[in-house]
């Protein structure tokens, strides 16, 4: 059975977006499609939160959702967060596209992304690569744009 997960992307400003999720089996990387428009062209850090509550905007989807405790890196990382899922590139026209595939995030099971909050943020992030401390917790990716709560959907 695929299992299959929902995130409309909502900002204070222009940038809105939806994330699809699908992924056949428990056992199966989780393919990532859609856009995001009303970005700055360029790379922008797109990320999973630790937490499914925007109460107080983006800012209260905590930090990246990293239940084993590693240092923030990039999406091919063997060490990594479970929700850095690298950058996503906006073109001339303010849209990025989405087409990942990730091996790390799961629909199910005890790491599910469901319930939590996707973000795009407002700068490039430099897969744990700056060489300072905040590299290593956000990969200086800057202000968050855009997030909302991953849901089931059929």
């Amino acid at each position: 059975m695929v299992l299959k997960a929902v995130c409309v992307l909502k900002g204070a400003g222009e940038t809105t977006g939806t994330v699809y999720f699908e992924q056949e089996s428990e056992s199966t990387p989780v393919k990532l499609t859609g856009q995001i428009q009303g970005l700055t062209p360029g790379e922008h850090g797109f990320h999973i939160h630790a937490f499914g509550d925007n109460t107080n905007g983006c800012v209260s989807a905590g930090p990246h959702f990293n239940p084993h405790g590693k240092n923030h890196a990039g999406p091919t990382d063997a060490d990594r967060h479970v929700g850095d899922l690298g950058n996503v590139t906006a073109g001339d026209d303010k849209v990025a596209k989405i087409n990942i595939t990730d091996s790390v995030i799961s629909l199910t099971g005890q790491y599910s992304i469901i319930g939590r909050t996707m973000v795009i943020h407002e700068k490039a992030d430099d897969l744990g690569k700056g060489g300072n401390d905040e590299s290593l917790k956000t990969g200086n990716a800057g202000g968050r744009l855009a997030c909302g709560v991953i849901g089931i959907t059929q």
